[in-house]
């Protein structure tokens, strides 16, 4: 009797299609044509923000771009102006009458409809990283965790109507690995990337049945203006690029990359996830890289296996 499962035979000609489909050019691609994205974050050319607004655009969606207060109007105009048809909006997540009016006119925008939220927010003040992290003031702790925190659940919260009138729709934040581990300098920011990462999770679960996916992309150490500001940034930096399986630091074109990936149709079954890029690192232990370690390989060693 026949065993269950496709032959040889049917399994060749399977892969032959799928051969032939491709030599035609039908191969798969991510087209975001007629979607609108938000992309809250943005400060100048350098940010992961950025990064993820491009490949966004290069998919073809239509994007709104925030900034917070008029020192960075200029520098988001000049990125919005380099894609035509991007509508920029100022939007300070600390005040929730801001985040009603940006949401407000999105929708006028758009029909009432998006399809793509991006939260790139941090924040927390130069003292409350540098030193000890038990003293933390409260104000501090306050700050960091309302900004790069709960501003995901206020953006998140405004954003749920237009995505269920889209059908649907994804929404990414972007995360460290001090979430989970101990990084000198990072203090009360490592507890509100891991704040971020739990609402993550809790949204995916709410929002699960409305279609609408929730992801965070956990990026390694990159030189933007916000990672500027954590003392001993470069040696971080030296570290992981010594540290991480692929021997080198990553590129925001790579985050923006895997942004696509997850804000596309390409990933319809993912959410509530952490996805890594970070060229390896947080799969290395805490030993030095493993060259400085392995035995030296000798005849006699192998006369004796």
């Amino acid at each position: 009797m026949r065993k269950p499962g496709f032959s040889s035979n049917e399994f060749s000609r399977r892969v032959d299609i799928r051969h032939a489909l491709a030599t035609l050019g039908a191969v798969r691609t991510i087209d975001l044509s007629g979607k609108t994205a938000l992309v809250a974050g943005v400060a100048n050319q350098r940010s992961l923000a950025w990064a993820i607004a491009e490949a966004l655009s290069d998919a073809g969606a239509r994007l709104i771009v925030t900034y917070q207060g008029a020192r960075l109007q200029k520098n988001v105009a000049e990125l919005a102006a380099t894609r035509p048809g991007t509508q920029i909006l100022p939007c300070d997540v600390t005040n929730d009458v801001e985040i009603y009016a940006l949401f407000q006119k999105i929708g006028a925008a758009t029909d009432g409809k998006l399809d793509i939220l991006v939260h790139s927010i941090a924040y927390a003040r130069r003292e409350d990283l540098d030193g000890d992290f038990r003293k933390t003031s409260r104000e501090g702790w306050h700050t960091a965790l309302d900004i790069s925190a709960y501003s995901l659940l206020a953006l998140t919260n405004r954003a749920t109507p237009l995505m269920q009138t889209a059908g649907g729709g994804s929404i990414l934040s972007l995360s460290f690995q001090a979430s989970q581990r101990v990084f000198p300098n990072y203090n009360v920011m490592g507890s509100a990337k891991a704040a971020l990462e739990h609402a993550t999770r809790q949204l995916a679960y709410e929002l699960g049945p409305m279609s609408i996916r929730v992801n965070t992309i956990s990026a390694g150490p990159v030189a933007t203006l916000s990672a500027r500001g954590i003392h001993g940034f470069s040696h971080m930096a030296k570290h992981h690029e010594k540290m991480s399986p692929l021997k080198r630091n990553i590129e925001p074109r790579e985050v923006g990359d895997a942004a696509l990936f997850l804000c596309s149709p390409m990933a319809s079954g993912i959410t509530g996830t952490t996805l890594y890029v970070d060229t390896g690192y947080q799969v290395m232990g805490g030993m030095p890289p493993a060259e400085h370690h392995r035995p030296t390989v000798t005849a006699s060693l192998v006369a004796g296996l």
